[in-house]
Order: structure tokens, then C-alpha cells, then sequence
């Protein structure tokens, strides 16, 4: 098999598995143990950057799906510091905040501390990186980022859904590089269209009318809306197949 590929920050094991398929000698890597039975580091991704640790063999590439809590834009008013004389009833927010959820400087801290991981893994001494996460902070608040190379979207890859993944690819030594995922137009999936005030809008399956998630709420949606959808991670898959097998053939 050609590899190996580590897949970084990973429990679904949905890219692994594509990866796998693809004939890649793939493995996940995250705190979480998987959820898919097959190759998995349960542990922390940082101590299993050098190589692999079953040969050890360096990683051929890396494909990381770093958590987006602190990069999207949906909770931007939690890093601001509370107004108790404006909201003296709700903690200081103008929504009561959540049990467990990070506010004020210790929000501010972690996505500090969450773009020094997405830094380190951008300077990861591995030959092809690549990292997805949903549209948010990160092209605008890390330069070594900028714009994302790709921007996918579910319904482009055979999914009734819509959510907007950006798509970076770096080499050894953390400059981007192109990276496009190829669409086939027989796998785009058509929307409804909704009359809004504003005109007409597309919306897809996991949308509602309005345009919000219909994703239930519960302790595992966080889980579930992180997961890669078959359709792009069966085309990552192809990408990081491709470049292997160039790399391979021109190291004989």
C-alpha cells in the first residue's frame, strides 16, 4: 500500500476509511477513540507528528481536521469580556451561556491556543499537509493561512447538504501549495429554492427553510456536524492517492 498517512484530529474515522479504500495505509489520530473500527492512535496528535509509529516509517503526508469551535463566527460574542450592567441577569452576555462553555479570556485563551496547534501542524515536518475547517477566523487571523486553496461544498460531491469546508495544503516547509478538489457535475445534487423577503434562496437537506442547521440539538451534534462527508472524503482520499504515488515513483 502506499503511505503511510496520518489523519490527524480524526475519531469518525470517515477519511481513514476512504483513504484505506483508496489502497492507502492510512491511521487516525485523536484524543477520542474511534468510532469506526480500524487503524487509531487514541492519543495526542503532537507526539505522533515525527513517523509512524508501527514501522517507523515518516508520514508520506497528513491530512488534519483541527476542531473548529474557536475559528467559526457563529459564538463571536463569547470572547468578549461580560457586561454585567448591561445583561446583570444573564451573566453578563446577552444570552445565557451554557454550562461548560468558555467565555471572556478563557475563550480568548484557548483560540489562542487552538491557531499555536493549527501553527504547529503547518510547520510539521511532513511532506504534504492538509488541513479542513469550516469557514471562519483562520484565513484572516493566521497569515501562514490566508485563503483557503479550496473551498468544497457537500452538494458538490453527492450530498443533499450544505456546508462550506475550506481546504489548505502546505509543504515540508509550511508554504501552501494548489490544491483543488475536481467536481463532478453528475454528483452535484440540486437545492430547493425558499422565497425569503430578500428573493429566492437555495437550501439543501440539512438546512431549513431559513437557512439555519437542522441538526438536533444534543450532547453528540458537535460530533456529528464535524464529520467529512463521504463524497469529499472519498475525494480528499484521491488527492493525497495521487500525490503518494507521484512521490513514490520519483523516489525509484
Amino acid at each position: 500500500m502506499i503511505g503511510p498517512v496520518l489523519v490527524g484530529m480524526e475519531s469518525s474515522g470517515r477519511t481513514r476509511d476512504a483513504l484505506l479504500a483508496r489502497g492507502v495505509d492510512a491511521i487516525s489520530c485523536d484524543l477520542l477513540a474511534t468510532a469506526s473500527p480500524g487503524p487509531h492512535i487514541e492519543g495526542d496528535l503532537f507526539h505522533n507528528l515525527q513517523r509512524d509509529h508501527r514501522s517507523g516509517r515518516p508520514w508520506a503526508a497528513g491530512l488534519f481536521h483541527p476542531t473548529c469551535t474557536y475559528h467559526v463566527v457563529a459564538a463571536a460574542w463569547a470572547f468578549a469580556d461580560p457586561d454585567l450592567d448591561r445583561y446583570p441577569d444573564k451573566g453578563g452576555y446577552h444570552q445565557r451561556v451554557k454550562p461548560g462553555t468558555l467565555v471572556g479570556a478563557e475563550r480568548r485563551a484557548a483560540r489562542a491556543a487552538a491557531e499555536a496547534d493549527l501553527e504547529r501542524i503547518r510547520l510539521a515536518p511532513l511532506v504534504l499537509k492538509i488541513v479542513e475547517n469550516p469557514r471562519g477566523t483562520i484565513s484572516t487571523r493566521l497569515p501562514g493561512y490566508g485563503r483557503p486553496c479550496d473551498v468544497v461544498q457537500p452538494y458538490e460531491f453527492g450530498a443533499d447538504a450544505s456546508k462550506a469546508t475550506c481546504l489548505w495544503a502546505f509543504n515540508r516547509e509550511g508554504r501552501k501549495v494548489p490544491l483543488h478538489l475536481p467536481r463532478d457535475p453528475a454528483a452535484y445534487v440540486a437545492p430547493r429554492w425558499v422565497e425569503t423577503p430578500t428573493g429566492p434562496r437555495p437550501r439543501w437537506g440539512n438546512q431549513t427553510d431559513g437557512g439555519q442547521n437542522r441538526e438536533t440539538p444534543g450532547d453528540d451534534r458537535w460530533s456529528v456536524r464535524s464529520e467529512t462527508y463521504p463524497g469529499i472524503a472519498a475525494a480528499l482520499a484521491e488527492a493525497i492517492y495521487q500525490f503518494c504515488r507521484v512521490r513514490a515513483g520519483a523516489a525509484l
